[in-house]
């Protein structure tokens, strides 16, 4: 069975998307999810544009990842600079990952008419710039820019261009489909074209802009390329990249290539709601495989033949990508799913407990609230520790307040939060201020609580998203709110609904400090049954 590489830039590429802006710490959290889901190679950004990515690069080197490398991008080095003075280049070696992937011209017309170089010179760019990163990383991969519309103007010239990659010793040749024209049938014989005429590891890289990206990525992949980069969701600029949560099952269940491992495969689903949730995004219902209308029926017909052989109308069996079947009247799915996640929590639960109906009944109920808890598994460990009496409250809310006040146009809205709140048997009643409301409700409730567990002086806020939820109701909508809390050991996401700002705000707070303290106190491995 071929192996196929699996290269993710949900975090270059991807982050290039309409609507989508990763910080460093969105990043990391991405980037860990993709370890689990078991890609061979994540793409980090390019080191050399921006103070996000090298900030991104610097906090990754610390992380042990155990199934990917992390590999920064860049270009070749530019026109008329020395390579060893080009700062993109040196940024690219100062990051220290295990690859680099550097892109080049292969279009006659954008060696002619972006850089104004000869041919020849954009020959030695290529050449010089990967032969240098070869003394100084293991793996270097050329990214052939344009590399099917530069093969439809001057085939001659774009293969010369892979050929001065390949003698340089780049480890992958990745055919770009960069503006996304390319039709599958034009693909299929430029890369038979390619194979026939240079023998060496080559991958695709493909946009959406026709909507052929995954279609394209499949044809590559069975002409013999061995390498496939895409993003989580499609993500990317202009109309996206090839959909890995297409590409990976497609690959693997369909055409039998291994990609990633079946256990791996099974969180797919996860991962793309993981990473929608961190950019703030809403799911794709119908998106192919993972999506919540992948596999739900509705018809009478249809529900009654998959009640009988659930093949009749599915294509494949949905837990495969981590998905579950749906019966629109009447949904079957949850349970599977929280045995999974009690396990990945460290809690045991029998499969025919009473609690777990209950966990699946509350669950189902808070999601049509517009709970979503993809980005907030910390919240989601709670509410199955209270389901399951493994859960004690640390205190009680008597009440709160926050003022915001503007004093002059010109200044800054001043906001203040007073806290009153009851730990055992006794009251602690106090403020604070921060740079807006929520902060100031943050800071309060941490100063209220901090004589009785002064462990939550560890905890940071490290991101705050906001979603609205009700299109059309203008600020009396309901909107979800986002945390990112961690302390020096680890980062935990939680979750809360309102039609109030502040108090969803509070109800992700609360899950914070709480899943810190139970955290503290070891409250994990129990068994119900």
């Amino acid at each position: 069975m071929k192996r196929i590489e699996i290269y993710d830039t949900t975090l270059r590429d991807g982050a290039q998307a309409e609507d989508v802006s990763f910080s460093a710490e969105d990043k990391l959290r991405i980037a860990r999810k993709l370890d689990e889901l078991g890609v061979h190679y994540i793409e980090g950004g390019w080191p050399g544009s921006n103070p996000r990515d090298l900030e991104f690069f610097k906090k990754a080197s610390r992380i042990r990842f155990e199934n990917a490398r992390l590999v920064a991008f860049g270009s070749t080095h530019r026109p008329g600079v020395k390579i060893n003075n080009d700062s993109n280049i040196k940024a690219l070696i100062e990051t220290k990952t295990p690859a680099i992937t550097i892109f080049g011209k292969t279009w006659d017309f954008h060696v002619t008419e972006a850089l104004k170089i000869t041919h020849e010179e954009n020959l030695e760019l290529i050449h010089n710039s990967i032969t240098y990163l070869k003394k100084h990383v293991d793996i270097v991969f050329f990214d052939a820019e344009h590399f099917f519309d530069g093969y439809k103007s001057n085939p001659k010239f774009a293969m010369r261009c892979l050929k001065a990659a390949k003698e340089a010793g780049a480890d992958c040749l990745v055919l770009c489909d960069t503006n996304g024209g390319t039709l599958p049938h034009e693909l299929r014989d430029i890369v038979q074209g390619v194979i026939k005429t240079i023998n060496y590891p080559i991958g695709i890289h493909a946009h959406n802009d026709s909507e052929c990206a995954v279609a394209n990525s499949l044809i590559a992949v069975e002409l013999g390329a061995s390498q496939v980069q895409g993003t989580i969701n499609g993500f990317g600029e202009r109309c996206g990249n090839a959909n890995l949560c297409s590409v990976l099952p497609d690959l693997q269940i369909k055409l039998g290539f291994r990609c990633i491992s079946d256990e791996q495969m099974k969180r797919l689903r996860e991962v793309s709601r993981f990473v929608n949730e961190i950019a703030n995004l809403r799911h794709f219902k119908r998106q192919p495989f993972i999506g919540d209308s992948a596999f739900a029926h509705k018809g009478g017909i249809h529900v009654s033949a998959i009640r009988k052989r659930p093949e009749t109308y599915e294509h494949i069996r949905p837990e495969l990508v981590g998905n579950s079947q749906r019966v629109l009247i009447s949904d079957l799915a949850g349970k599977s799913n929280i045995l999974r996640k009690a396990e990945e929590f460290g809690i045991r639960i029998e499969h025919d407990s009473p609690q777990l109906q209950e966990i699946v009944t509350t669950l189902k109920e808070l999601e049509n609230q517009g709970f979503q808890f993809e980005g907030a598994e910390a919240s989601f460990e709670l509410l199955m520790k209270k389901a399951l009496g493994l859960h004690r409250r640390f205190f009680d809310l008597i009440g709160f307040r926050v003022i915001v006040e503007k004093r002059k146009e010109a200044e800054e809205p001043l906001s203040e939060a007073t806290i009153m709140v009851r730990v055992g048997g006794k009251i602690e009643h106090t403020a604070a201020t921060g740079n807006g409301p929520v902060n100031a409700l943050d800071n309060a409730l941490r100063k209220a609580l901090d004589k009785f567990y002064p462990e939550t002086r560890d905890i940071k806020l490290h991101d705050y998203k906001v979603r609205v939820l009700t299109a059309g109701k203008g600020t009396s909508a309901k909107v979800r709110v986002l945390v990112e809390s961690g302390d020096d050991k680890e980062k935990w996401g939680t979750v809360g609904v309102s039609e109030n700002i502040i108090e969803a705000s509070w109800q992700a707070l609360v899950d914070s400090i709480e899943y810190k303290l139970l955290k503290k106190e070891g409250n994990g491995r129990v068994s119900s049954g």
